[in-house]
């Protein structure tokens, strides 16, 4: 696809969508709620309703800003499909309690109208995606779990456990299909966390990436 000069990508973080024209794109790194949610660099939702910029709201759910480590934190280069939803802390009933009902939810139930939430809910910790990480359509990732830098998740899979690097995993709920590489290949791509070299670079080696050739982003890795 060739683009015109108007369509071609900024080379700064400014940009709103990936590309030009395609209301389907959204920068997370763009809608960074320090709150409820952090995005790193060119990591993007796609939607093809059109809606992908109401991201933070349509797809990260039941995160509530006055709960300590309740944020979704997303790595570099991650691609986030379609209907993905991070279920939050808000999500999950406090299953110690006698009852499954939030009742300090509710004024009737609380004198001083104080709201302790972490006994409404079982809060769990911050949801964290890794860099370069894949999520399939429709995914969903429950709150306080870890995906791995590299790490595939299936077309509605239900993550409810961490996710290690460079694996695939898919299924309600989501189990380990295979790892994406041999382990040499996954422990030189860590080392190296291609993820934080320059536009410039990672462009000077695309070639490599799409190869396979590992021992050149080695390579490239120990270059200024």
């Amino acid at each position: 696809m060739n683009l015109s000069s108007k369509d071609k990508l900024k080379s700064d973080d400014s940009r709103i969508m990936p590309r030009y024209m395609e209301e389907n794109w959204q920068f997370v790194n763009n809608l960074n709620d320090p709150k409820r949610l952090e995005g790193g660099q060119n990591s993007y939702y796609f939607d093809f309703s059109g809606r992908a910029k109401e991201f933070s709201h349509q797809n990260v759910l039941h995160s509530d800003i006055y709960v300590d480590n309740n944020k979704l934190i997303i790595g570099k280069y991650c691609s986030i499909a379609q209907g993905v939803k991070f279920l939050m802390n808000g999500a999950n009933h406090a299953l110690g309690s006698l009852s499954n009902f939030p009742f300090q939810m509710f004024e009737e139930f609380c004198d001083d109208g104080n709201v302790d939430l972490t006994k409404v809910w079982d809060v769990k910790g911050n949801t964290i995606v890794g860099n370069d990480v894949w999520i399939g359509h429709e995914a969903v990732i429950m709150a306080g779990v870890t995906i791995g830098n590299g790490a595939v998740i299936g077309a509605r899979a239900v993550v409810t456990k961490n996710v290690e690097g460079y694996t695939i995993v898919g299924g309600v709920p989501a189990k380990f299909i295979r790892k994406r590489f041999d382990d040499d290949t996954i422990d030189k791509l860590q080392k190296i966390q291609w993820w934080n070299w320059n536009i410039a670079k990672i462009k000077n080696n695309l070639e490599h990436f799409y190869s396979g050739n590992i021992n050149a982003l080695v390579q490239a890795s120990l270059e200024n």
